[in-house]
């Protein structure tokens, strides 16, 4: 007989073993503090810290799913590029058909419910490589490629980039 939460469970991606390892470490470090923190508690506060509104968003989202137009969270943004120019659509056909129409390499991500449409500068900033092959393999639309091998390969180095805060 199959339980309810196996038959429901996609399988674990490295973007969800990944906040899930830095859970345990942040509970193991605040037992040596001693600080009373459960596990549950370290994986909200993970969850949050890679942009996302609690553990159960988290573990939606990077392990594909989500659907197109639902919260993904601030995951694909940092801060730090507020002061560059991006075009934010509220739909993603507008986004998309934007993507399409610019005669630069742009990169379309998900923000939240909406969706915005980058440069390579922007891609920099969150720590990542715009040159990297597998933008190519994501045909640089993370909404598209959502779920995809690219788009977890993309949210690992995402999650391990030094800029994520």
């Amino acid at each position: 007989m199959t339980r309810r939460s196996e038959a429901t469970t996609a399988p674990e991606t490295g973007a969800v073993t990944e906040l899930k390892t830095r859970a345990r470490l942040r509970r193991n470090a605040a037992k040596a503090a001693g600080e009373d923190l459960r596990l549950r508690d370290c994986l909200n506060l993970v969850a949050k810290d890679a942009g996302f509104t609690n553990w159960d968003h988290a573990r939606r989202v990077l392990n594909g799913e989500a659907e197109v137009g639902e919260d993904m969270g601030t995951f694909w943004y940092a801060p730090r590029c507020a002061g560059l120019l991006n075009q934010w659509f509220a739909s993603y056909e507008q986004a998309r058909a934007a993507l399409q129409a610019t005669p630069r390499r742009c990169f379309l991500l998900p923000y939240k419910r909406q969706f915005m449409v980058v440069e390579d500068d922007f891609i920099r900033e969150l720590g990542l490589d715009p040159e990297d092959a597998v933008w190519v393999t994501a045909a640089r639309d993370m909404v598209q490629a959502y779920g995809s091998a690219a788009w977890q390969e993309l949210g690992l180095a995402r999650l391990k980039a030094p800029t994520l805060k």
